[in-house]
């Protein structure tokens, strides 16, 4: 995802609704980022995971979410209004629909996806890595869409993202490798998910 950091900005997700602007913005802990357009291979590289993810987990009763979906990732119960952190991942996988209303989604989903721009690196690396395993994301990856590398955090048994697995994007490759874990129920359909990626980057010229 594509962002920039603002001066004249939402504090909460109720000040971001209230905005009459059509800026797209992303909350993090009270702090919020302008979303700039992302580029077409940036965009490419999202389509080509998309369509075999949609493929993989419609069967299993998961919805798979694309950019723009506010998802909303509370502290507590506060209300919407109230909530300080608000992103807007560029794949979410939603299997408990529950948490899927009118707003897009309030809770964390089971699997995010982020595909790196320049602007949002480090803090896809650092500061969503950390929201994404505070919330109870099972599964984050990011897409580095120049290099053509993928890096993969998977939750423990311990509560947390294990030790992250960085491996080439090419090829067909087994990446969810999630076991069955007590309970960390809801994780099948990450089980056996295999992902054709030079299908994913076919439309991404190779670096010369």
């Amino acid at each position: 995802m594509t962002a920039t950091h603002s001066v004249d900005r939402p504090r909460t997700y109720g000040e971001l609704r209230r905005r009459k602007d059509d800026t797209r913005w992303e909350l993090i802990d009270g702090e919020a980022y302008a979303m700039t357009g992302p580029s077409w291979q940036h965009q490419s590289v999202v389509s080509g995971l998309l369509v075999q993810l949609v493929s993989h987990f419609r069967a299993r009763g998961c919805r798979v979410l694309p950019a723009p979906l506010d998802v909303r990732l509370p502290r507590a119960s506060e209300p919407d209004d109230e909530v300080e952190t608000a992103v807007q991942p560029d794949i979410s996988v939603v299997c408990d629909l529950g948490k899927l209303d009118e707003r897009g989604c309030r809770g964390a989903p089971d699997h995010v996806v982020e595909v790196l721009s320049p602007s949002t690196a480090g803090r896809d690396h650092l500061t969503k890595r950390a929201l994404y395993e505070r919330h109870g994301v099972r599964e984050y990856w990011i897409v580095h869409p120049i290099d053509r590398m993928v890096t993969v955090h998977r939750r423990t048994s311990e509560g947390g993202f294990g030790p992250a697995e960085l491996f080439e994007a090419r090829g067909m490759r087994r990446v969810a490798a999630v076991p069955s874990i007590e309970g960390l129920e809801g994780l099948e359909g990450l089980e056996g998910l295999v992902v054709d990626w030079d299908q994913a980057f076919a439309d991404v010229p190779p670096i010369e």
